[in-house]
């Protein structure tokens, strides 16, 4: 099988977006602090409720966000009013400190997905399809390798299969059904799994707001380079997506190990 050039480039584009994305070297270069030290400052058990807040705030976003968009193919993505939005929201987070997370990463969350979901339809998705609401919600497990991470399925196409089989039993579930039922046990443990990745991101998020200088201010600049990242995230994720629909998957996903 052939590839145009500018395919082969696309691919090139999004394998360097998705596998070199380190969100913590950008907050550290940001603050010019490790966050290490934000760690430090973090009080004990304070992971504890990460993932249920990561999951609750996945559940709220999935329904406040892309089951409400509507459809425009090919629409050029809003990514700089969203940056806008999420700062403000960050804002809000980094004058409260940690006690304003529950609050603040459920607002966050909601105006990224909904940025995600302007981007795969950049790259020709229909947002009206379960199977592009699902591949949405995929792009915050692709938050790549991270210092907290355990070295295992960290890859692009590694997490993809991780997430594959619940996808799949999510979109048939769903189209069986007709409606998305929040509470379902088969989306909830789809969501779950989403979540544990997520989390890992937004420890690094609380770690840089818990640097003593940073503050409201700081929080807004973290937020949005938190949802820049999710950005590029998205934007690598739907080409491999949409490469993946003109040409055969397995020869993509070749193509992509190869470079």
């Amino acid at each position: 099988m052939h590839i145009t050039e500018n395919d082969l480039e696309e691919i090139r584009s999004a394998k360097k977006l998705l596998e070199n994305p380190d969100l913590a070297a950008k907050i550290t270069n940001l603050i010019g602090d490790p966050i290490e030290r934000g760690f430090e400052s973090l009080p004990k058990k304070w992971s504890d409720k990460l993932g249920e807040v990561a999951q609750k705030s996945l559940l709220k976003a999935a329904n406040g966000a892309i089951f409400t968009m509507k459809d425009h193919p090919m629409k050029k993505s809003s990514n700089a009013v969203h940056k806008i939005a999420v700062a403000a929201s960050g804002g809000v987070g980094g004058f409260f400190g940690l006690a304003g997370l529950a609050i603040e990463l459920p607002i966050s969350t909601t105006i990224m997905l909904r940025s995600i979901a302007d981007i795969s339809r950049e790259q020709g998705e229909s947002i009206h399809t379960i199977e592009t609401k699902l591949a949405c919600l995929e792009v915050f497990a692709l938050g790549g390798t991270s210092k907290l991470d355990d070295g295992t399925e960290t890859g692009y196409y590694a997490i993809k299969a991780l997430l594959a089989k619940s996808v799949s039993e999510v979109a048939k579930f769903i189209t069986e059904k007709g409606i998305v039922e929040e509470g379902a046990p088969i989306i909830l443990k789809l969501i779950t799994k989403i979540a544990e990745r997520f989390s890992i991101q937004i420890a690094e998020k609380m770690a840089g707001q818990a640097i003593p200088i940073v503050g409201a201010a700081g929080g807004a600049l973290i937020n949005t380079i938190f949802m820049n990242h999710f950005q590029d995230m998205a934007k690598g994720h739907f080409i491999i997506r949409k490469l993946e629909k003109k040409y055969d998957s397995e020869f993509v996903k070749k193509i992509y190990e190869e470079i």
